[in-house]
C-alpha cells in the first residue's frame, strides 16, 4: 500500500457521523490535490476491507456520485440515518454538513 493510499484511508475513517467530505477534499488532505479519481478507486476497492464509511463521501457539488441506483439509494438512507439532510436530486448542503478537519 502506498503512503497516499494509507493516508486516504485514514482521512476517510476520521469523517464523523453526520458529516461528509468530497473526493477532492480527501485527496488534498491526503497530500495530492489532483488525485480525486484515485480516492474513488480506493473507496471502491478498499471500503469493505477497511470498513470505510463510504457513504460520507460525495462529489464537489455535494451530490451523491454513485452511478448504481441501488447503491445511491443506500447512501442516501445511511446519510439520512446520521442526520444529514438531503436536498432535491440527492444533494447535500456542504455549508451545513461538510467536515473540515
Amino acid at each position: 500500500m502506498t503512503p497516499f493510499t494509507a493516508r486516504v484511508i485514514e482521512v476517510i475513517q476520521q469523517i464523523p457521523e453526520g458529516k461528509v467530505m468530497t473526493y477532492g477534499q480527501i485527496a488534498r488532505e491526503a497530500g495530492s490535490s489532483r488525485a480525486a479519481r484515485q480516492v474513488v478507486r480506493i473507496l471502491h476497492s478498499m471500503s469493505r476491507k477497511y470498513r470505510l464509511p463510504w457513504h460520507r463521501v460525495v462529489n464537489a457539488k455535494g451530490e451523491i456520485a454513485v452511478q448504481d441506483d441501488e447503491s445511491a439509494e443506500l447512501q442516501c438512507l445511511f446519510l439520512q440515518a446520521e442526520g444529514v439532510e438531503l436536498l432535491g436530486n440527492r444533494r447535500i448542503d456542504l455549508e451545513a454538513f461538510q467536515h473540515r478537519p
